[in-house]
């Protein structure tokens, strides 16, 4: 199997680097022909998502969810830009809740999950085969479910088939990674339906106020030095990122940050969270002066440098907030260079809400210094049709 591995990564051809611009950024006329599928337009209706999906949202699915009472525990399925909004609702609602909140991203239920749990599927689209395989093991086993997605998709006719309450979302076309909100607010009120979380409609109104404001600092026709986003997405499209986030929050961010770059500028970057990425990540600091022959982080072929962010929630443990400035430190002795991002607001939505707007921005910035479109999502399109063979 070794010998196998070696003789292909020897021989397989490397592919080019992508052509970098950095003159882009300050051209408003040129981001919008390298965005044809307007993820730039689809990142800023964030503040838009959180008001419609708040107004639309089906208080009668909420009431039947409520009146069965709190259940055991609450599981999340889904996958990728659907998946990530159970990571919102654990982060949201916080480590001292009361049941477990956990996110399946797969073909299987949990041995544990019955008829106590409540099972939420969630998918944009209504037709992703993981949820969908998780959703119909729910129904078999009996477990409360609530399904999350697309009016008319196999998931509803699953869901309603077995009698389950069903709550509708229409994400207007974008991408399933440019719906965030339209996913995520509909699992957050579910909570506040079951008293897990406190969600008044003055904090989604602060939020969606938040993102629109947001929006209009990070868009395309605000320059580099002054919109943090560009200036972000500018550093990392030329650099390896390395993303640790602290707190439920900073850790969701970090997360998030890793899969945008991924889908929209077809960037490979490595992340985690602190505590733990200080007990392994942390020592590939010291790949850039170790006695390797080249960088840990740069893919093949590339001179990319490492580069560290941390995005840090207000709400970090006091020893977290000290090994994120210590692991700032060490970098910075190591040559690496720094951004920090820091989260503001006082509820958990609204903190979350300001580290994901400037990270989403400076996904798709990065893309256009890349010199990639954002939108297509061409290796993802080919496992689907290669699976349905």
């Amino acid at each position: 199997m070794a010998f196998l591995y070696y003789s292909w990564t020897k021989h397989c051809p490397q592919r080019p680097a992508p052509e970098v611009s950095e003159s882009i950024l300050s051209d408003p006329d040129a981001l919008e022909r390298a965005d044809p599928g307007s993820m730039l337009r689809a990142t800023a209706s964030a503040g838009a998502q959180v008001r419609i999906a708040a107004e639309q949202v089906g208080h009668d699915a909420l009431a039947r969810v409520a009146a069965d009472g709190r259940p055991r525990s609450i599981v999340v399925t889904g996958m990728g830009g659907s998946g990530i909004s159970g990571d919102v609702l654990a982060a949201v609602v916080g480590n001292m809740c009361p049941i477990q909140i956990t996110t399946v991203r797969g073909y299987s239920l949990p041995g544990w999950v019955g008829p106590l749990d409540l099972v939420i599927p969630v998918s944009c689209s209504g037709r992703t085969e993981e949820t969908l395989s998780v959703a119909g093991q729910a129904i078999r086993r009996g477990a409360r479910v609530l399904g999350v997605g697309a009016d008319g998709s196999p998931l509803q006719e699953l869901v309603r088939g077995a009698r389950a309450p069903f709550l509708e979302v229409d994400a207007a076309g974008r991408m399933p990674r440019a719906s965030l909100w339209t996913l995520a607010i509909p699992l957050l009120l579910v909570a506040s339906a079951l008293e897990l979380l406190d969600l008044p409609p003055a904090v989604l109104a602060a939020t969606a106020d938040r993102l629109d404001e947001l929006a209009a600092a990070y868009g395309p026709g605000v320059d580099l030095g002054e919109n943090v986003a560009k200036d972000l997405g500018l550093d990392l499209a030329l650099s390896a990122p390395l993303i640790w986030g602290t707190g439920e929050i900073g850790a969701v961010a970090a997360n998030r940050l890793a899969c945008q770059l991924n889908e929209n500028a077809k960037q490979a970057v490595t992340f985690g969270s602190l505590p733990e990425a200080n007990h392994n990540q942390v020592v590939a600091l010291a790949g850039r002066t170790g006695t390797q022959s080249r960088d840990l982080f740069a893919d093949p072929g590339s001179d990319a440098e490492p580069r560290l962010v941390l995005l840090r929630d207000v709400g970090e443990p006091e020893q977290v907030a000290r090994r994120a400035d210590i692991s700032r430190e060490i970098a910075e002795n190591y040559g690496i260079p720094v951004t920090v991002l820091h989260a503001e607001g006082g509820h958990p939505l609204e903190r979350l809400a300001s580290l994901i707007a400037p990270i989403d921005f400076a996904s798709v910035y990065a893309a256009f210094v890349r010199g990639v479109d954002p939108t297509p999502i061409e290796p993802i399109d080919e496992l689907k049709a290669r699976l349905a063979q």
